[in-house]
């Protein structure tokens, strides 16, 4: 590929750029477009908004780019919590080392490699592009030592940057610890593997179990029922719900004959509250047949202390490491009820199945990357399709062909992966929203990693593929004669999967048209955003950045004209996710930043992999000092690893005893206490009707429901996204 065929491919992407923000400074001004571009101010209570006709609505503006721009890290985290600002960090970070590593790679290493043999240069738009990458420096050159100076600086400041970012990102989660409210998350464990007695119901064995091994600190408990025809009623209830809400409340009644029975018939009234009406008629127990047969294995259990919730969750119950398995308890609204029920024993079979299926996948999609490197290759291609020859042979044709092309079917094959490995992850049994998210995000980074690298770097087919797996020893050599003939497709796949899905996410095209359908074609007077507020997808969007990371370390110093393209790259999603997470997207749940660890280990893979394929590349150059400085700069890299871990890595997955003694201690000074255990009540409960007179297990530790408490938790749970959709979870709760 010349550098004709790479300014195509450019050219292309930016004017896709240009035009989509364009359309999307216009579209978000229309009223009509409110519940697609605004949906964080729309979700808490809908309006409905007037539609005067203005001129400046159609006319592009960047006001947008500006607020968003403008908004600080304390918006930020106001307004999409610990991991929306835990996710600008990672652009931030990739921003400041790739300016680093472009300012050193750009100014240094590139006139090496342009000039690193003794050959007539051609005009620059004509110039091939490997003559900007390392494999044209001739062995034996002097000259190496820049790229070993370079590489230095960057893996430097790129340990530097890392430890500064999680020594603030831990310290965030610790505020968000201490800062948050009491949740019931911090008192509550989940417990599976509940064993089976003919004389006691599950509910029975938790009481008996937990009142004697922790009668100072157990509370209460919540078994876990299936739902069978609960489940079904509310959610039949719930689309009733969304076609009468729209109904106008003050109708009046309308007396005419029925065509069925002959009597009256009255418009519908919507009632003010909706909740006492129903709570007086209706009762769970009305509900559910016997509570025997419907129990699960699995219970939520109530402490008296944030501490006494950790040691039970983290202390081993019993001599059977199947039978009595716990663990803190998620956010009542990151529980993913439908795997609660699933039976513990399964879930390592489940594991196992799901990662031979995604190894399967991964494999599978060989046969796209395999077609995706054909088209790179155009000798290859005219050798293999001959009546291609002709159509090949014309200028434009073949910059379209090798600089475009390639990235972008590459990118609309990976549009399936993110869906599959969510999948894959529900089906894993994980119990929390946000743990099901993490799960992919790592299975998607994986994937990615594999096939957008490995596989277009190894080789382009896959029988010379399984050739290179057949010496691992030849692994580095075959990685560094790869990675320089590769990086112009790298740096294609950057304008293509990267420029243009930005501007794709900023649009937001599906909820568009799902929105101008709604509108347009069916008429509804209803919000989108009332029932389809969206989730920030991590598990798509971390693995891109990463992957983009990834590129970037080992083309700097091997090809580093990538390098600008990645920066624009990074500096165009600062300004799209911060809009995004500003206006579009609902946090329903978090992790409190448990998506950063992940961060880090990947960098520093990145770091290791750029380490040892240079180390290949200065073997092959004939390049002894550069060869012996690199591998203490692996050794260091590792080692520095290795002190993150033992000192950052802890507070991502414990929580420190110091911090949660000193919040219990705040909440008995401050008379929190008692309505923490009326917090406790109902905050597992499935589903918002609650009759009075259902009183907690235990009969030494009843618990009290104040009425304003009461009013309070129906009104959250009525404004939440996700408690408005009960047919999602399958298993529903019932105080025992």
């Amino acid at each position: 590929m010349d550098i004709t065929a790479l300014l195509t491919s450019a050219g292309i992407n930016i004017a896709i750029c240009a035009v989509l923000l364009s359309l999307y400074s216009i579209l978000r001004k229309q009223p009509s477009n409110a519940s697609v571009y605004f949906t964080r101010r729309l979700v808490p209570e809908p309006v409905k908004r007037s539609d005067p006709f203005c001129l400046e609505r159609f006319v592009p503006s960047a006001s947008w780019i500006t607020r968003a721009w403008q908004a600080t890290d304390e918006e930020i985290l106001a307004v999409g919590g610990v991991d929306a600002v835990v996710f600008m960090r990672i652009v931030v970070f990739s921003i400041r080392i790739f300016i680093i590593a472009a300012m050193i790679c750009i100014f240094l290493v590139l006139p090496v490699n342009y000039y690193g043999q003794e050959m007539q240069h051609k005009h620059i738009p004509a110039e091939s592009l490997e003559v900007f990458t390392i494999g044209n420096v001739k062995e034996g050159s002097k000259w190496l030592w820049t790229h070993c100076l370079a590489l230095y600086v960057v893996s430097c400041s790129a340990c530097v940057l890392l430890y500064f970012e999680y020594k603030s990102i831990t310290k965030m989660r610790l505020a968000h610890i201490t800062g948050s409210p009491p949740k019931p998350s911090h008192f509550t464990v989940l417990v599976r593997g509940i064993p089976w007695s003919p004389d006691h119901s599950y509910s029975d064995s938790v009481e008996k179990f937990f009142s004697t091994y922790y009668p100072a600190s157990y509370v209460s408990h919540q078994m876990v029922y299936d739902s069978g025809t609960v489940d079904k009623l509310m959610k039949d209830a719930e689309k009733m719900y969304r076609k009468l809400k729209t109904i106008e409340p003050h109708c009046t009644d309308i007396s005419m004959p029925c065509c069925l029975c002959g009597g009256t018939t009255h418009s519908f009234k919507v009632l003010d509250n909706e909740a006492e009406s129903v709570k007086s008629k209706t009762s769970v127990d009305g509900l559910q047949p016997t509570q025997r047969e419907k129990e699960c294995p699995a219970a939520f259990v109530f402490f008296r202390t944030r501490y006494a919730a950790v040691v039970a969750a983290q202390v081993l119950q019993s001599s059977n490491p199947m039978l009595w398995v716990t663990e803190l308890a998620p956010e009542p609204h990151d529980v993913y009820w439908s795997n609660i029920s699933i039976p513990y024993k399964q879930v390592w079979l489940r594991k196992i199945a799901i990662l031979l299926g995604a190894i399967v996948f991964m494999f599978v999609f060989l046969v796209p990357v395999t077609f995706v490197q054909g088209l790179t290759q155009l000798d290859q291609l005219s050798h293999t399709l001959p009546f291609l020859k002709g159509i090949l042979k014309q200028k434009y044709m073949r910059q379209l062909v090798t600089g475009y092309l390639p990235s972008v079917i590459l990118m609309l094959f990976l549009y399936a992966v993110p869906p599959t490995m969510m999948l894959f992850s529900a089906m894993e049994g994980n119990v929390s929203r946000s743990e099901r998210k993490r799960s992919a995000c790592i299975k998607v980074l994986y994937f990615t990693i594999w096939n957008v690298f490995f596989v277009n770097v190894l080789s382009g087919s896959v029988i010379s593929q399984l050739s290179v797996f057949s010496s691992v020893r030849d692994i580095p050599t075959q990685l560094a004669k790869a990675v320089p003939t590769q990086a112009t497709f790298f740096t294609t796949y950057v304008l293509s999967s990267g420029w243009a899905s930005l501007s794709c996410e900023v649009i937001q095209l599906f909820a568009l048209l799902c929105n101008v359908f709604s509108k347009f074609i069916l008429r509804s007077k209803e919000e989108a955003s009332s029932y389809c507020a969206l989730n920030f997808p991590h598990h798509t969007e971390i693995p891109r950045l990463l992957l983009f990371g990834l590129l970037g370390f080992t083309c700097s110093v091997m090809a580093p004209l990538i390098l600008p393209f990645l920066l624009v790259y990074f500096f165009l999603a600062f300004l799209v996710y911060r809009n995004q997470i500003l206006h579009v997207y609902v946090s329903k749940y978090e992790s409190g930043g448990q998506f950063w660890p992940i961060v880090h280990n990947t960098t520093i893979f990145s770091l290791v992999l750029t380490q040892i394929i240079a180390l290949g590349v200065f073997g092959i150059k004939e390049a002894p000092i550069a060869s012996g400085f690199t591998i203490p700069l692996i050794l260091l890299t590792l080692l520095f690893n290795e002190y993150c871990r033992q000192r950052f890595s802890s507070l991502f997955t414990r929580s420190p005893a110091q911090v949660l003694i000193e919040m219990d201690r705040q909440d008995e000074q401050w008379g929190r206490v008692e309505e923490i255990y009326n917090q406790l009540r109902s905050a597992y409960c499935r589903f918002p009707i609650i009759p009075q007179d259902l009183s907690m297990a235990g009969s030494t530790r009843h618990l009290s429901m104040a009425g304003g408490t009461r009013h309070r938790e129906d009104k959250e749970s009525s404004q939440d996204p996700e408690s408005l959709k009960p047919g999602n979870q399958p298993a529903v709760h019932h105080i025992s």
